[in-house]
């Protein structure tokens, strides 16, 4: 998942390392020369700015201060609350079937993610994710293949099967995951979820 914008990644790297060093020679009262006074103080300046890539890798990325011009993905962790619509017929009847309930929990750091998504009747767990951005129109897709098992007693009609989904995010008017799904089964359908909750859901709500 490229995260960042490398060109202005670099550059912060760089103005961060040379202030951080700058405050280390004025914090220990070394004259602002490059001397070997001034060198020796670079392990310290190298202390501290792997200390804040941490921080920044950890929490700092999720500031809004920094979205757009420095990280270009959104942060989108949380619980999505939604319904898939499948595109499947029943031969015998002619007819389909109704929206599913389904919530998805996805979980996001810096530099990976993975999505869970769970059903009264199954739950799929992530193989690969990741966030995409269009460079021209800044459209975000997330994208993502799952393997799904459904709950042991409906295994008959509902075998194991691995699928993969397409979804595209809305951040305006209402945050939102929306587009289309397909399995190993031959079978196809459309997503939509709202974001619900930065709680990570472990399980579908008993309450439904």
């Amino acid at each position: 998942m490229n995260s960042v914008k490398k060109e202005a990644f670099l550059w912060v790297c760089i103005i961060v390392m040379l202030v951080i060093w700058v405050g280390v020679l004025q914090f220990t009262a070394t004259p602002l020369t490059i001397n070997w006074e001034a060198v020796k103080k670079l392990p310290d300046a190298v202390t501290v700015f792997v200390v804040l890539s941490v921080l920044f890798r950890k929490w700092f990325w999720r500031w809004r201060i920094f979205k757009g011009w420095l990280v270009q993905v959104p942060d989108i962790e949380g619980t999505w609350d939604g319904h898939l619509q499948s595109t499947w017929v029943n031969p015998a009847t002619g007819q389909g079937i109704p929206p599913l309930r389904m919530i998805l929990v996805v979980r996001q750091t810096f530099s990976s993610m993975s999505c869970t998504m769970f059903t009264k009747e199954s739950e799929s767990h992530s193989r690969a994710a990741q966030l995409a951005v269009e460079e021209e129109s800044g459209a975000t897709t997330l994208s993502y293949n799952y393997t799904n098992r459904s709950k042991a007693d409906i295994r008959d009609r509902s075998p194991i099967h691995d699928g993969a989904a397409h979804l595209r995010v809305v951040a305006t008017p209402t945050r939102m995951l929306e587009g289309e799904y397909w399995t190993g089964r031959r079978t196809t359908g459309q997503m939509t979820l709202r974001f619900s909750s930065r709680q990570l859901l472990q399980s579908f709500p008993e309450s439904e």
